[in-house]
């Protein structure tokens, strides 16, 4: 609906209270003991202004509702007695139990999907890294064994050592060290809306959870035809899962990591070593539940060949400490072998991956990755309450008229919304 009076002159108080007529409520846990309680829809309306303000930290927070009865009163506080205190806000993220504000999250992108907001199609994969409020992540200040990953910091024990890769020129990244966890997204990239997020230590990668992510996706009985992610989600498990449990395409490049180039060579019905000797079968095994056949060292297994060397031609460490090289040769296809990664369709879909790109860009500029509060289950509290506000300003954008707003997090407020 359409106002007489241009946006600039709407007071903040109504664009907000508009904003959060469209917010699922959150419902209040009522508390037997001590003061009575902050209303919890309170405490989330007050974070997701905070988050749509740009303020830095929880007292910045206190501080603007202490001296702004207009706002306190947007969120729902009673304006005859103080608002929360910045203590207040942080025992609600540390304690709130997760599946609530996550539940909520999933009632929005429902809602979403039923109003043709968000269709389906092509979905893509990553994670973004959120570093820890401690001191060993502030390089100016002087901290021994600073990344040491077997010492965690006693700021917040539940973070671990992870690494960030930035590319200031082309072709040459620069890597960074830093504690903290890894918020793992699965967005839908027409609409470059987040369909699901989950935060974790750093020491949980991408190819942990990625399954499980893509069974969320698969319960929300949305159309998808492809999933796009970039190398590091390249792992037999996921593509399997993409291409025979979603029927979906798995447009995922293939990475490099740890294979050897040019050691092993297949000749006939043989396996040439890195010495460029025919290996010994030793027969079939299982691994991970795929078949396999082994071949080993002909050095230490073949008779025809033990004794007649002291060292391994080629010089390779595993003669000594492991009886020598194994190859394993796999006796059912590769899902890899069924994906055309030069095909023009792949590459056009995976460059609808950076979608991702921008969608955690929007996240940032709603502060998710500085976050003031310490903990586990505070950090995802806090990347779930920003994933929410996305959403929420999304659904506000199309029902109040403009549908080609839905990705203005920042600006819809103060520009649009009246």
């Amino acid at each position: 609906m359409k106002s007489i009076f241009p946006p600039e002159e709407i007071p903040p108080r109504v664009r907000f209270e508009k904003l959060f007529s469209h917010l699922p409520a959150l419902g209040q846990k009522e508390s037997t003991r001590g003061r009575p309680p902050f209303a919890r829809d309170a405490l989330l309306r007050a974070l997701i202004y905070q988050h749509l303000r740009g303020l830095p930290s929880l007292t910045d927070l206190a501080f603007e509702l202490e001296n702004n009865p207009a706002v306190q009163e947007a969120c729902g506080f009673p304006t005859f007695q103080h608002p929360p205190s910045r203590e207040r806000f942080s025992r609600f993220l540390r304690t709130t139990p997760r599946p609530d504000l996550e539940n909520l999250r999933k009632r929005l992108v429902q809602t979403l999907i039923e109003e043709k907001i968000i269709t389906g199609g092509v979905i893509a994969l990553d994670s973004c890294a959120i570093e820890a409020n401690v001191r060993q992540n502030n390089l100016k200040t002087s901290v021994k064994e600073r990344f040491d990953k077997t010492k965690f910091p006693r700021g917040d024990p539940d973070a671990r050592l992870g690494v960030k890769i930035h590319f200031p020129q082309p072709f040459k990244p620069k890597v960074t060290f830093f504690w903290g966890y890894r918020n793992h997204i699965v967005i839908d990239t027409e609409s470059e809306l987040p369909l699901y997020e989950i935060t974790h230590p750093n020491d949980r990668g991408e190819i942990k959870v990625a399954v499980s992510m893509l069974r969320e996706i698969s319960a929300l009985a949305l159309p998808v035809t492809a999933v796009a992610a970039d190398a590091n989600y390249d792992s037999e498990d996921i593509l399997s899962h993409i291409a025979v449990e979603m029927k979906a395409h798995p447009v995922i490049p293939i990475n490099p990591r740890g294979k050897a180039v040019g050691s092993f060579r297949l000749q006939k019905d043989a396996v040439l070593c890195p010495a460029d000797l025919p290996m010994y079968r030793k027969g079939r095994t299982s691994l991970k539940g795929r078949g396999y056949i082994q071949y080993t060292c002909p050095l230490h297994w073949d008779k025809a060949y033990r004794g007649k060397y002291l060292l391994c031609p080629a010089g390779h460490p595993k003669f000594v400490t492991q009886k020598g090289c194994n190859y394993y040769l796999r006796l059912s296809p590769s899902i890899r072998e069924t994906i055309d990664y030069g095909s023009k369709h792949f590459k056009t879909i995976y460059n609808e991956r950076s979608s991702v790109e921008r969608g955690f860009s929007r996240l940032l500029a709603i502060a998710m990755q500085n976050p003031t509060v310490v903990g586990l289950a505070a950090i995802r509290n806090h990347c779930t309450i920003t994933h929410i506000t996305m959403l929420l300003v999304a659904l506000a954008a199309h029902r109040e008229g403009f549908p080609d707003k839905i990705r203005y997090v920042k600006s819809f407020l103060p520009r649009y919304l009246v």
